[in-house]
């Protein structure tokens, strides 16, 4: 819509004083029925509204007409002062002559009704009804409501279309509307023209435009049954639906625009890894990018063959994996099996990173907007840096389960509809929906969902302290709502969650130790990936390169705090800063190290180190949570800083913001070559030398710091089973939780040598110890690739432990089993 084209209201007539009902009729060359439909409205209106001068008002709304229309109804007004007119100067759509109308109304409720009254405005008596029940704001005939009466229908396939039309726009624009194209709407006064007055559209997409507003301001919308007649001479086509999708295509354009700039910034991250997906391996990864390329392919397998997507024993034999225990993500894993058969894990991998960070960054611009700011450009910077931030990007080097949250903003989302005061409660239908995405979430990632609940708790509890009533309030629906939510997810998740505490090859907990918190300096100092990233220093403060949870910078928290100060009159971001401060607390581990000094005190992670479910969790992770609150006050902030009134101001505000965001800016993943897999194995050599229901032994034996030959097995096929590997299993009778299969000696032994020790003298000790753990491993195959590092002192150390000499086959050796 241009500049020019937006519509200047035309006062009411204030002589009228208050009005209790306006009406709104847009038309665009109607003389031929225009006189009677304002005779009929006038008569209904007289007799069911009342004749006062304040009882309603009639506003017609001209679209530009070239014929008598403006003529007639200026002839009508002349009789009847409740009549005016609002005309255009030219013909600019429907949605153009609504807005006129509805700005020009000064109605306690406005009806809006087409000039054919396809819907006979006796039909008023329903919407009125409908209107005055608690909390609804807008009640719209609906043609498609199951008691509708139809007197005259369209041709046939004229109704199909506009069936397959509507059903289109719901699916895109309004679902759980019926039809969101009939004319005959009776809407709350103030909130029509707070709608109207917000709109852009000129043609047939007001209609839909008008009901998101009104939803994404959660004001209730009824749909009421009506009588409706198909009348000949209508301006609506089928083809108008399109339109209508066009419309719709251009008032997304902004949004589209940021999802384009997500995707481009995700895409620029990943340039190395998707420049040759066949060797492009991150170089931060460690063997986390094998490891998720196995589980995807695993996945892909277990489903193409009907299998249990919850177990596998293609590694760890005998044993095999409790792949609900592991990060499998089978949300994602199991719909791309098409794409991951098809192209190969190595694309799914790339795919799931890049769109995921893309689309967690797109859900949290879009609960942003509704919830927080007006503006789209605020919500858009506050979505990039809750799914950009410094923790996020460090974790996008190799855990997808970590940066790939776009439910958790869809959940939060829901959680708000249930208690948000002013917006719609629909307990049953949020909590049905509740349930559903917090079953998805948990096939996404159950520690992220544990830690988003963590930040939920936090947010609930700051935000109840300073709105006490508003908590009051929502207690009782969002109980509801929980509580449906719970009877929805729990039978979806039972048996995947039985299976991965109590099923085979679960475990109990995985220990990371007493240090595994942040440092306190770690969230004044920048990541090794951000824009003013020291490597030596972010290596020093953090785990690994993949567990730089904090790193936030002292210019973003600087920026963070005085946000907070100037708006601290908002209850949001009083909790927004309670929850972020607390979550950074928690994250500093159960010993604290105080900065330059050797002094160590107890941290607050101690009162949950040890309790169920917060045992196995990285304790500096919590960190991770910071990310969203930190954002969403960014975001407040440059909201805010829109509405300076001088120019100069805003520009010096903005600079600020954009100084303390640069340094923490993400530069893209180095990647480097991976080892190649051996041709023996590539080109299916393997196959003849491995006998039936036998496993290859890869030398030394795959375990977290070396698993390559997970990427074997994957170029394989799937092929063969192997012992050892990378994963989270049990050990001991205890069944802790461990990375990696249960060590024997001889793989110890392998991976000692591979290490650099020199190998202890083989006597028969070893040799029959050797010769159990093959059989443990039901090995058929041991094969060494002739470039591992250190093969030959690996090579002259199974020679010595089987009793034989190796055969050399291609670009390997091999031992052949059976042995005895």
């Amino acid at each position: 819509m241009s500049a020019d084209a937006r519509p200047v209201p035309a006062a009411p007539a204030s002589w009228l004083g208050a009005v209790d009902l306006s009406v709104v009729v847009p038309a665009y060359n109607e003389e031929d029925r225009i006189g009677p439909t304002l005779e009929a409205l006038r008569a209904h209106l007289d007799a069911h509204v009342g004749t006062g001068a304040g009882a309603w008002e009639l506003i017609v709304a001209d679209d530009g007409s070239t014929d008598r229309t403006a003529e007639l109804v200026t002839a009508a007004a002349a009789a009847e002062p409740r009549i005016r007119l609002v005309s255009a100067e030219r013909n600019r759509g429907k949605g153009d002559a609504l807005r006129r109308g509805v700005l020009a109304s000064g109605g306690r409720r406005v009806l809006l009704t087409d000039a054919d009254l396809a819907t006979p405005i006796e039909e008023l008596d329903h919407l009125e009804k409908a209107l005055t029940e608690p909390h609804v704001a807008a009640a719209i005939g609906s043609r498609a409501h199951p008691d509708s009466r139809i007197e005259h229908h369209q041709s046939r396939l004229r109704e199909l279309l506009g069936r397959a039309g509507n059903r289109l726009i719901r699916a895109v624009a309004v679902p759980g509307i019926r039809d969101t194209q009939c004319g005959f709407k009776l809407l709350d006064g103030d909130r029509a023209r707070a709608a109207f007055a917000a709109s852009r559209l000129d043609g047939w997409g007001i209609d839909v435009e008008i009901l998101q507003y009104f939803r994404r301001q959660g004001w209730p919308v009824a749909e009421v049954p009506v009588r409706w007649s198909h009348q000949e001479g209508s301006k609506v086509r089928p083809g108008d639906y399109l339109k209508v999708l066009g419309e719709l295509a251009r008032l997304k354009a902004g949004a589209l625009a940021v999802a384009g700039l997500y995707l481009l910034g995700s895409l620029l991250l990943y340039k190395g890894l998707w420049a040759d997906l066949g060797t492009s391996y991150l170089a931060d990864a460690g063997q986390d990018q094998n490891q998720w390329e196995w589980f995807f392919a695993v996945t892909a397998d277990n489903v193409s063959h009907l299998r249990n997507p919850l177990f596998s024993d293609l590694q760890g034999m005998p044993d095999g994996v409790n792949l609900m225990a592991n990060t499998v993500m089978l949300g994602l894993s199991v719909p791309l099996t098409p794409v991951t058969l098809a192209l190969g894990p190595a694309v799914t991998w790339a795919l799931v990173l890049t769109l995921g960070l893309a689309g967690t960054a797109l859900a949290w611009f879009w609960l942003i907007r509704r919830w927080l700011v007006g503006g789209r450009w605020p919500a858009a910077l506050g979505g990039a840096l809750a799914a950009f931030a410094p923790p996020m990007v460090s974790h996008a080097n190799a855990h997808p389960n970590f940066c790939v949250l776009f439910m958790i903003p869809l959940i939060v989302d829901r959680a708000l509809r249930l208690c948000a005061p002013g917006h719609a409660r629909r307990p049953v239908r949020d909590g049905v929906l509740l349930g559903l995405f917090s079953a998805y979430q948990v096939f996404l990632g159950e520690e992220p969902f544990l830690l988003a609940a963590v930040g939920m708790l936090l947010f609930a509890v700051s935000y109840a302290v300073v709105a006490p009533a508003a908590a009051r309030a929502a207690v009782r629906p969002l109980a509801k709502g929980l509580g449906i939510a719970a009877l929805v997810a729990v039978p979806i998740v039972a048996f995947p969650l039985w299976w991965q505490f109590f099923g085979p090859q679960s475990y109990h907990s995985v220990l990371h130790g007493d240090a595994a918190g942040n440092s306190p300096r770690a969230f004044v100092e920048y990541a090794q990936r951000s824009f003013f990233g020291d490597e030596a220093q972010a290596d020093k403060l953090a785990l690994n390169r993949t567990e730089q949870n904090a790193f936030y910078g002292w210019p973003l928290l600087a920026l963070c705090a005085g946000i907070a100060f100037w708006q601290w009159r908002r209850p949001a971001v009083k909790a927004l800063s309670v929850t972020a401060a607390v979550a950074a607390w928690l994250s500093l581990g159960q010993r604290i190290g105080i900065p330059g000094t050797d002094l160590v005190v107890p941290g607050p992670w101690r009162l949950l180190a040890h309790q169920p479910l917060f045992e196995s969790v990285i304790e500096g992770r919590v960190g991770m949570v910071c990310a969203a609150p930190l954002a969403m006050l960014v975001a407040v902030g440059a909201d805010r800083i829109r509405s300076f009134p001088v120019a100069r101001e805003r520009t010096l505000a903005l600079l600020v913001v954009a100084a303390a965001l640069l340094p923490i800016v993400p530069t893209p993943f180095p990647v480097r070559d991976r080892a190649p897999v051996p041709q023996f194995i590539a080109d299916g050599t393997w196959r003849r030398y491995l006998p039936a229901d036998r496993t290859l032994v890869p030398i030394p034996v795959p375990d977290p710091g070396a698993a390559d030959a997970l990427h074997w097995q994957v170029e394989a096929g799937m092929g063969f089973k192997m012992p050892g590997g990378y994963f989270n299993g049990p050990w001991g009778p205890e069944r802790m939780g461990i990375y990696g299969a249960t060590p024997r000696w001889t793989s110890n032994l392998l991976s000692d040598v591979r290490g650099g020790k020199e190998p202890p003298t083989i006597g028969q000790e070893w040799r029959d110890q050797a010769r159990r753990d093959l059989r443990w491993w039901k090995a058929g195959l041991l094969v060494l690739p002739q470039d591992q590092e250190r093969a030959q002192v690996l090579r002259d150390t199974v020679t010595k432990l089987v009793g034989r000499p190796p055969e050399r086959v291609t670009d390997v050796w091999i031992w052949k089993g059976p042995f005895r």
